[in-house]
């Protein structure tokens, strides 16, 4: 057995531990956390499959900055998630058939699919010596190019949505009111005192 060859079970077995962990963690934290490593992980099989350009952006993007911003938003938010747990147990048995119909559509799927004659070399003559690098950004830019501005898009409606999740207006606390620091009158926000020597305020 070769080094790629472990590198690729170890891999996915990182990977099926963590997106398992995600979901049946009790901790929020503990499961972005979890999250977090099935994401090193995926592109830990990324690396293993020549598609490095798509692994390290799955770690800038999904680790640097989707992750991070669902640990802040859980960790911001003082949620009480037993109380949520607790509404969403009436809701298992729908869940459970969702889940089952899910499964059978992908054994389904799965059950049924074949590669296409000649498919693998049809890929390999189109790509020929081109770079994956080369080869995803014309096909990003160029063939999916609306979908690719959808989803960026999409994401900032995500980060718009955690902000204002995030953002709490307290009356106990004085803000700076920047129009009324700039209206103010000169002659009123002065005031000189003239001090006799030797005596203090």
């Amino acid at each position: 057995m070769s080094v790629l060859t472990i590198a690729f079970y170890a891999f996915a077995i990182s990977t099926i531990a963590g997106g398992l962990f995600t979901v049946i963690g009790r901790n929020p934290v503990h499961s972005v956390l979890w999250l977090i490593l099935a994401f090193l992980s995926s592109a830990g099989l990324f690396v293993t499959l020549g598609a490095e350009f798509v692994a390290m952006l799955l770690i800038i993007v999904y680790v640097g900055a989707v992750a991070v911003l669902f640990l802040f938003v859980v960790m911001m938010l003082d949620v009480d998630f037993a109380e949520l747990k607790a509404e969403m147990a009436k809701y298992v048995p729908i869940a459970l058939l969702i889940g089952t119909v899910l499964l059978m559509q992908l054994a389904l799927a799965f059950g049924a699919w074949e590669y296409g004659d000649g498919a693998l070399e049809r890929v390999a003559a189109r790509q020929g010596d081109q770079q994956n690098t080369a080869a995803l950004g014309l096909l990003i830019y160029d063939k999916y190019i609306m979908l690719f501005q959808l989803s960026g898009l999409i994401l900032l409606v995500a980060m718009i949505g955690a902000i204002v999740l995030t953002l709490r207006h307290r009356q106990d606390i004085k803000r700076q009111d920047v129009v009324a620091q700039m209206m103010r009158d000169p002659a009123k926000a002065m005031e000189l005192k003239d001090i006799k020597s030797g005596q203090g305020l």
